[in-house]
């Protein structure tokens, strides 16, 4: 029995506690479902992140499939205000471990807000107006539908104010960028015109051959870094550190002799590379040690401003050099002048003839007039003429020159005659009716005021003063040679009509054509030069004065001396040497034009110029160096206006040839004179 009630007593036990048992499991999965259920539909976003971490956190990686579901169905209940840029970057902000990271997730929106502010501000603006009006709307019907929730009319208050400051300020640095690209777009156009392109052949960086970044970087790179260390240099003495500053000087001092007169990559030494890395290493301890932007900026301000100082300084220099220049005669010429100015007086006066004389008054033939002092310039003109003429024997040429260069001038072309053309050789100082009770001009040189002007000590020319006026103090201006072309009809009475040249010109066609153009009843035909604005009239004539703005117009069209065509006829009829005279008097102290005879021709001939086709006369190759190719070659005259002469050494390279060609280097007065080192 004791047996029998043991084994019940047992059995009994065994079964309440299985039954105990199952009820735990029981209870435990229906905690677990309770919990699940709760976490993954019933709770807020940021719990399913937290849930999920507490309860998969230890088995991420074994079941990320059972966590991508969750993800997925918390996404869902996102607000739809969210951006598909802003699901993206909470998408790529999850870590290795399956959840959201915080760090991650400013990374991606600050990413994401970069990238959007690329948009433009008004779209910004507009979408964030739309935004408050849902956001008014959602806040209105959530309202309506709880008044319990409504805030009082003091936190209402406040938060209009905020949404008011928060507008204002969006609005504010709206404006503020506005105002900053118009500062921007002023600075850029107030730097364009700052510079001077009044003077062309200037160097600058927009020019076509320095349109590429690459050339010559290592040149560039050098000049970088001198600058920079200059700068730490003054920076290491203020902070009066005197090993870095002596180690930078040192320095310095090395990449200067490395960098030498180098203007190109090619020039550079081999050293150069090596010299570049050590001030790299330099300059990069200078830099660890005196580094302050504010110091930096304002030592690179005052480096700009003395090298703008500097160049202000050059300038004035250059343009005192090149008018210097400008009036000087190479040796060469001087020489080739007095070695032909002894031959002709050695001559026998009958030797001294040119053949032809008959051909001088022949209207019918082609007569040009050139008024020069340069045998060797004079000489080129001529030359180039014939060349290129067609019927070389129907052109007559007229020089006149000063007493100085008569006999040289005489010489040369008797000792090279132009082949079948007729020439001749006149001295302006034996035109007696040319005289002071006749000429204004010749008076006004003779007066004290004009004496006084040219020769006295009281007018500055120093490099720093006086430079800007120089160029009228310029001997051709004294020279009744420069003022002769006023006088055509009482110099050559019985022709109908003249080409006149200028010394500095070049003949590269024939140039007979100009003789069968109408004028329509004009006295002058010339080239216009009013393509660029300072080649209209008020860039040589004083509008201020009264005579001046009553009779001219200030933008009317100016024309260039060099080659003219001028009808003699028409010439007499209309007293052309008469209003000349009118406005020489009324000019006497140079209150209505400056020195010059352009100013004057430009006042005589007014509404007596026809124009010509620029392919006949080419200007600018004497201050011009971006005349195209083309325009020269087609051009029936070049012309040398300005200041670098073809004969001078300071004369543009890349233009001489054009003159050079027509020179005889063979001929022994020249070879004696050097003239080919010119």
């Amino acid at each position: 029995m004791p047996i029998r009630t043991g084994s019940f007593t047992g059995v009994g036990r065994n079964r309440s506690e299985s039954v105990r048992s199952r009820f735990h499991i029981v209870g435990f999965l229906a905690c677990f479902f309770f919990l699940a259920f709760y976490f993954c539909v019933l709770s807020p976003d940021h719990v399913v992140a937290d849930a999920s971490s507490a309860l998969y956190g230890s088995q991420t990686h074994a079941s990320g499939n059972e966590l991508d579901w969750r993800v997925k169905l918390a996404l869902k209940q996102f607000p739809s205000l969210l951006t598909k840029e802003m699901v993206d970057a909470l998408n790529e902000s999850t870590d290795d471990s399956g959840l959201y990271s915080v760090k991650n997730l400013r990374k991606n929106v600050s990413a994401y807000w970069k990238a959007a502010g690329q948009y433009d501000s008004a779209k910004t603006l507009a979408a964030f107006k739309n935004k408050q009006d849902r956001y008014r709307v959602k806040e209105q019907n959530s309202n309506e539908a709880n008044p319990a929730s409504r805030d009082t009319p003091a936190q209402l208050a406040r938060r209009q104010l905020r949404q008011k400051k928060h507008e204002k300020r969006v609005a504010y640095l709206l404006k503020q960028d506005d105002e900053m690209i118009v500062k921007l777009e002023n600075a850029a156009i107030s730097r364009t015109n700052s510079i001077e392109s009044a003077v062309l052949g200037k160097y600058s960086i927009w020019r076509k051959e320095n349109e590429n970044d690459n050339s010559d970087s290592t040149v560039r790179l050098m000049r970088d870094q001198m600058i920079m260390a200059r700068m730490y240099i003054s920076l290491a003495k203020i902070k009066n550190n005197l090993d870095v500053a002596n180690e930078l000087q040192n320095q310095l001092k090395e990449s200067q002799r490395a960098l030498g007169d180098a203007t190109s990559d090619s020039d550079l030494l081999r050293s150069a590379p090596e010299k570049i890395k050590l001030m790299g290493q330099v300059l990069s301890k200078a830099k660890e040690q005196f580094y302050d932007c504010s110091l930096v900026t304002a030592k690179l301000r005052a480096m700009l401003q003395s090298a703008d100082e500097q160049v202000r300084s050059l300038k004035k220099q250059s343009t005192f050099l090149s008018q210097l220049a400008a009036k000087a005669i190479p040796n060469g010429i001087h020489c080739l002048s007095m070695r032909l100015t002894i031959e002709y007086y050695l001559l026998p006066p009958e030797k001294r003839v040119f053949p032809r004389r008959e051909n001088l008054e022949n209207p019918s033939l082609y007569h040009y007039a050139l008024f020069s002092d340069n045998v060797l310039a004079a000489s080129v003109v001529v030359n180039s003429t014939i060349m290129n003429a067609k019927e070389p024997e129907k052109h007559v040429f007229h020089l006149v020159t000063d007493k100085l260069n008569f006999g040289a001038m005489n010489m040369w072309f008797l000792l090279n005659p132009p082949g079948k053309a007729t020439i001749h050789v006149e001295n302006v100082d034996e035109f007696k009716w040319l005289n002071a009770s006749y000429c204004p001009v010749l008076r006004q040189l003779t007066s004290a005021a004009m004496q006084e002007y040219y020769f006295k000590a009281s007018h500055p020319t120093s490099l720093s003063a006086g430079s800007s006026n120089l160029k009228y103090r310029n001997p051709k201006y004294l020279s009744m040679l420069n003022h002769l072309r006023f006088y055509l009809p009482q110099v050559y009475p019985k022709l109908d009509k003249i080409l006149f040249l200028d010394d500095d010109i070049v003949v590269q066609k024939d140039l007979t054509g100009l003789w069968s153009v109408d004028l329509n009843g004009k006295v002058n035909g010339a080239v216009e030069t009013c393509g660029e604005s300072f080649h209209r009239f008020d860039k040589y004539l004083n509008f201020s004065n009264p005579h001046i703005a009553k009779n001219f117009d200030p933008n009317a069209c100016g024309w260039a001396y060099g080659m003219n065509i001028f009808d003699l006829k028409e010439w007499k009829k209309k007293d052309i040497t008469g209003i000349y005279h009118k406005w020489q008097n009324m000019n006497e102290d140079r209150v209505l034009w400056k020195l010059g005879t352009l100013p004057p021709g430009l006042m005589t001939f007014y509404g007596l110029t026809h124009p010509l086709s620029n392919s006949w006369h080419v200007l600018g190759l004497g201050y011009n160096p971006s005349i195209d190719r083309s325009e020269i070659e087609n051009a029936a005259v070049i012309h040398y206006n300005g200041n670098l002469k073809p004969w001078l050494e300071i004369a543009m390279t890349k233009y001489k040839s054009y003159w050079t060609k027509y020179i005889k280097y063979d001929h022994p007065y020249v070879k004696n004179c050097k003239v080919n080192e010119l």
